[in-house]
């Protein structure tokens, strides 16, 4: 039994048909760069997926997909608003002040990973004299950072909030594929209709073996991003292994079905934890990640049993994550040992 499946859905291998694109893809000499039929397939695909005449780039991981979408959208003097676990602000190395040559990152909570509308108002308004990083940007993470989903009527009014401060609205997407299956409705209702301005668009989470799109709804932000990816060194000379997945996963559905399958899986690895009156969820489960509270001697000994999962979010807490490879008889066989464990552990 795979017992490293609940660290991340980075753990998780390249799905079967992103590797047949690879391969298919692999047929001699093409043009490099981008300008390759698999790379204009990938993007017209991105464009029918949305319904927009977006415009569309891939780079290499998620880190650049951000810190250079957002670097786009600011000048030095700007600032970026979003949520206090946002992904832009923990785990990502100072990248996005890197590449922005210093814009400041504003921060603002929010219960479940969402921001608090009435906390970025006043982030905004706090200030308005030259000494204040003018606020720029909104990013917001889809799903969120603890595993939430933002409903459509939340993004419109998000939409609505940024539209009135007049900022412009990222949203990294690193898991979008996942909030997509939650929510069920057309890409378009959710993003650009909703008022997003840039998507990164997360694919190495869904079974790709790596790349990002950064897909700018509107194109006039998206003037010289190219020369931004190469001198970050994210313009892929052999494009099209980036590329090619997409339009393949995108065209035969795989990219829905494979978040759906984690999402799914996350719902039933959420019921074995919950079998146990010690376990509780700390939030909801809209996508395809578990948080749980549980007691440090139950996560010990799950530890000592060889079972990875993160516990970075505080004392007692634990994530568990699902992806496209999870498997549900993993799944039942990981509640029975735990079960096991907790009889051995409170037994009178």
């Amino acid at each position: 039994m795979n017992k490293n499946m609940f660290a991340s859905d980075n753990y998780s291998g390249v799905c079967p048909e992103a590797w047949q694109a690879m391969a298919e893809a692999n047929s001699g000499d093409v043009n490099s760069y981008g300008d390759d039929p698999w790379t204009a397939r990938a993007c017209d695909q991105l464009r029918e997926f949305f319904e927009t005449d977006c415009q569309v780039f891939f780079v290499f991981n998620g880190t650049a997909a951000n810190s250079l979408a957002l670097a786009a959208l600011c000048r030095s003097y700007h600032s970026i608003i979003c949520h206090e676990m946002a992904h832009v602000e923990t785990d990502e190395c100072g990248a996005v002040e890197f590449f922005s040559n210093g814009t400041k990152i504003l921060l603002v909570p929010g219960a479940d990973g969402k921001i608090d509308p009435d906390a970025v108002t006043r982030t905004v308004e706090r200030r308005t004299d030259i000494h204040y990083p003018k606020p720029k940007v909104l990013s917001i993470t889809q799903a969120t950072e603890l595993g939430t989903v933002y409903s459509t009527e939340e993004l419109q009014l998000v939409g609505d909030l940024a539209r009135r401060h007049q900022l412009k609205l990222h949203m990294d997407g690193a898991r979008f594929a996942n909030a997509f299956a939650t929510l069920n409705l057309p890409a378009k209702e959710i993003t650009w209709q909703a008022g997003v301005d840039v998507l990164t668009f997360g694919g190495t989470k869904n079974g790709m073996a790596v790349g990002e799109a950064v897909v700018f709804f509107d194109r006039q932000l998206a003037e010289e991003f190219d020369y931004r990816c190469k001198q970050a060194g994210q313009l892929a000379s052999k494009m099209r292994f980036l590329s090619a997945p997409w339009a393949s996963m995108l065209q035969q559905g795989t990219l829905l079905q494979n978040a759906a399958h984690a999402n799914r899986c996350a719902k039933l690895l959420a019921e074995q934890l919950q079998s146990l009156d010690v376990i509780q969820l700390v939030h909801p489960v809209q996508a395809n990640a578990v948080f749980v509270q549980m007691p440090e001697a139950l996560i010990d000994a799950l530890h000592a049993a060889g079972w990875y999962f993160y516990t970075f979010i505080g004392s007692g807490h634990a994530r568990f994550m699902c992806s496209w490879q999870s498997r549900e008889e993993e799944i039942l066989g990981f509640g029975e040992e735990l079960r096991r464990i907790a009889a051995d552990l409170y037994v009178d």
